[in-house]
């Protein structure tokens, strides 16, 4: 047999179904895709960015983002580096949210007051647990990149035009003028960590600017000399250290450095520049500083500098396409000749081609965005990603950890973007050490805790906020992403090293934590908060589930890796004994409260009692509970903020009803997103981007209870496609065609040695259990 080709067998005979069964292919889920050059995967416009929140467009290569302009006389990149933040330590009076002062007795007063009221109101309870926030601080725009460029037009004509190709991660602006035709490409570069940018014409000589960086903050210098401008300074916050170097490059004309702080280049044929940025952060607790990040700045921008413009973009464009491209989707669409703030406008639902364009495109754009704010390296995707055009930006872009955080990295696993959580992994690992601290002097116990929402310097405590500064169950929900992790690769040494730890020490926590309800014995989180929504109570319905669901994978893994008897034993009866949290009400709802007090007319946004849902598995499509969510679901409506209309496509699509799964789609992008496709809360919130990706592949493919679910929530607007390269729990990978609404075509590709069930309408009674194995490739057909 020629080497490279594939032996051709019937499934029949190793399977027992009709089929083909194709061997000694190795699984691509990290393989190099080629980088597509498809306008459908092409954010358009046919004006410059206006306004930063709508209509700039991002870059990121992780660490460093930029947002691009595209404006003619002085191009504008607002630039970020995820890293600078104010608050922490140097910050005055920072104390990571941990009791100033010590308050014994405090918590159990509170539990013994719910154990007798049933419930406090959220006003009650701050005034006994809270505090006011000390040096919390805030994401920080890094500054901005101004190019002025004499005698351009004023304004674009007919043939101006701003891209984003998400399949090369290149930003582009093109015009004509005076007969000229000049081109901007942007990007930024992982490999290279720079901030890469080309101004070129088709005729020689025409290119010329004078780059400058300006700042909100005035707490730098910028000093130019030779091809380089160099920026220093320091936060007066909390002394952070910060640097940007940029260097110049020309083919033909000058290069000079101004006085004030400026270069300019005059008569080349084209001019580039790499940019590299960064501050002395380090996720180390409890100081969080590193070195001076010069020496790292130097190295990257002169590394980047000594190679020409093409082998930096080819890297960059390799590197992006390794992850981009192992996706695909066509759900019959097809990109009429609009700018892509037209093509949202004209959206009318899904009922036509171009509005399946727009679905397969905002689809895709949430996995480029993740891949451009979330890389090996550098803090996760806070609330904005990596993007941030201010000094004050809403909720601080901080982590919030009462779904937020979480959701950000929902689609990571399933869209095949499996490296993207390694930022993630490391951002909770450093929370264990302030975390520990924060259980022992607020709640007198072992294990780690984090509240509702976090920075990166290790703030695990409370605040004053009535609403949203109660919510211990945010580490337990955190673990959830690390197990699943495992549950998609199936390494045991990730689980061992960095998911089981982690898992086990939240573990701790709440078996040191729980109490005994008097109501009927049952243990029940108290005081508990069903997130920014009613009165404190114990035992609410999305705290009992996040505790059972953490509970459940912990013994799951202690089980794989052998852990203690007398651990395992203690999990099992923690199990046992725990409120599952699960209640139907009087009229059919979920209860979001142990006590049935659910309205049928509350739409508040946040639906938390689903959790057993989605992102939980603790409720099953079609289950007794499963009705109940539905109803809980209907009453709460199809309206809500952007990220609450993505986690309903999540909810729905586990629900199986692809139909109401694709409408929440439709509502998100018709009142809930900006003409540059980033969500909006609002305001721009980038974790309902995220989140809607997630939801598309749910409704394509589920295995969260075990068996490879295929189609499960197809909706009927899409009756025709194919999807490559998503990934199912037990490390598998699928290509999936269907026709009709049922499936016409599943490939799938094993990366482990394994039995796999799988579920579809393809398969004669609907479902087959067959031993995969590590390699090798499977085709199931009529």
């Amino acid at each position: 047999m020629t080497p490279g080709m594939s032996r051709r067998t019937t499934i029949k005979s190793a399977l027992g179904v009709t089929g083909a069964l194709t061997l000694g292919v190795p699984a691509i889920s990290g393989a190099t895709a080629a980088v597509n050059p498809s306008d459908e995967l092409t954010l358009r416009y046919q004006t410059p960015a206006a306004d930063w929140e709508r209509e700039s467009l991002p870059i990121g290569s992780g660490a460093l983002g930029a947002s691009v302009f595209g404006t003619l006389a002085t191009e504008r990149l607002t630039l970020n580096e995820k890293t600078l933040w104010t608050g922490g330590p140097g910050a005055a009076g920072y104390d990571h949210g941990n009791w100033t002062q010590p308050r014994p007795g405090v918590l159990a007063s509170v539990q013994q007051r719910l154990d007798t009221e049933g419930k406090l109101t959220p006003e009650a309870v701050v005034a006994e647990l809270g505090q006011p926030k000390h040096g919390f601080g805030a994401y920080q725009v890094l500054g901005d990149l101004e190019l002025a460029v004499p005698d351009a037009p004023s304004a674009p004509d007919g043939s101006y035009r701003r891209t984003l190709d998400l399949a090369s991660a290149l930003a582009a602006v093109t015009y004509t003028h005076q007969g000229v035709a000049y081109t901007r490409e942007f990007f930024a570069s992982h490999p290279g960590k720079v901030i890469v940018g080309r101004f070129s014409a088709d005729q020689p000589g025409k290119i010329g600017f004078t780059l400058r960086y300006t700042s909100p903050r005035a707490d730098f210098t910028a000093t130019a000399s030779g091809d380089r401008l160099t920026v220093k300074g320091a936060l007066q916050d909390n002394g952070m250290r910060f640097e940007t170097q940029i260097r110049v490059r020309t083919n033909g004309g000058r290069v000079s450095a101004g006085a004030n702080g400026t270069l300019t280049v005059t008569g080349a044929n084209s001019a580039w520049f790499v940019l590299a940025a960064g501050t002395d952060y380090a996720d180390t607790y409890p100081r969080y500083r590193g070195a001076d990040p010069h020496r790292a700045v130097t190295g990257a921008v002169d590394a980047a500098a000594a190679r020409t413009y093409d082998a930096l973009r080819t890297d960059h464009m390799n590197d992006h396409g390794a992850l981009f491209g192992r996706v695909s989707l066509d759900i019959g669409q097809q990109l009429p000749d609009l700018p892509t703030s037209q093509l949202l406008a004209q959206y009318t639902g899904g009922a036509s081609a171009a509005d399946r364009a727009l679905e397969a495109l905002f689809f895709q754009y949430g996995r480029y965005l993740l891949i451009a704010s979330s890389r090996a390296g550098s803090l996760p995707a806070n609330l904005q990603g990596v993007w941030n055009n201010v000094t004050n930006p809403p909720w601080s872009a901080d982590y919030h950890v009462n779904i937020n955080l979480q959701m950000n990295y929902w689609l990571a696993e399933v869209t095949n973007l499996a490296e993207t959580t390694t930022p993630y992994d490391r951002y909770v690992e450093a929370m264990r050490a302030p975390g520990r601290v924060s259980a022992r002097e607020i709640f007198g116990s072992a294990g780690w805790v984090v509240q509702n929402e976090t920075n990166p310097f290790g703030f695990t405590g409370v605040h004053n906020w009535a609403t949203s500064f109660w919510f211990p169950e945010a580490a337990a929900w955190l673990t959830q992403q690390l197990y699943d992790h495992y549950r998609f690769n199936g390494s045991t040494d990730y689980l061992r090293s960095t998911a089981y730890p982690v898992m086990k020490e939240a573990a701790e926590f709440w078996l040191a934590n729980l109490r005994t309800d008097p109501r009927d014995g049952k243990l029940v989180v108290t005081p508990s908060y069903s997130p920014e929504h009613g009165d404190f109570t114990a035992g609410a319905a999305m705290s009992q589930q996040i505790v059972h669901d953490l509970f459940t994978n912990t013994l799951e893994a202690a089980r794989t890796l052998g852990d203690t008897p007398g651990f395992r034993t203690r999990l099992e009866t923690a199990l046992r004994d725990l409120d599952p949290g699960l209640r139907i009400g009087s009229w059919g709802q979920l209860q979001e409260w142990k006590t049935d007090v659910d309205s049928r007319t509350d739409d508040h946004r946040h639906v938390s009692h689903l959790f057993a849902l989605h992102p939980g598995r603790q409720i099953v499509a079609g289950s007794t509970w499963a009705e109940a969510a539905k109803v809980s679901l209907t009453a709460r409506g199809d309206g809500g903020t952007g990220w609450s209309k993505a986690w309903k496509i999540n909810f729905w699509a586990r629900l199986r009803d692809g139909d109401h799964a694709h409408k929440m789609l439709s509502e998100q992008l018709k009142s809930s997103t900006l003409p540059n496709l980033w969500d909006t809360h609002p305001p721009f919130q980038i974790d309902g981007n995220f989140g809607a990706t997630s939801g598309v592949a749910e409704m394509l493919v589920q295995s969260q209870h075990g068996p490879i679910e295929i189609l499960p929530a197809l909706p009927a607007s899409w009756p025709n496609g194919r999807v490559t390269g998503l990934r199912a729990r037990g490390g598998a990978t699928l290509d999936i065609s269907w026709s009709g609404g049922r499936a016409s075509r599943i490939t799938l590709r094993a990366s482990r040695t394994r039995d796999l069930t799988l579920r579809s309408t393809l398969l004669p009674g609907g479902e087959r259990t067959f031993r995969a194995t590590a390699g090798r490739t499977y085709e199931f057909t009529p």
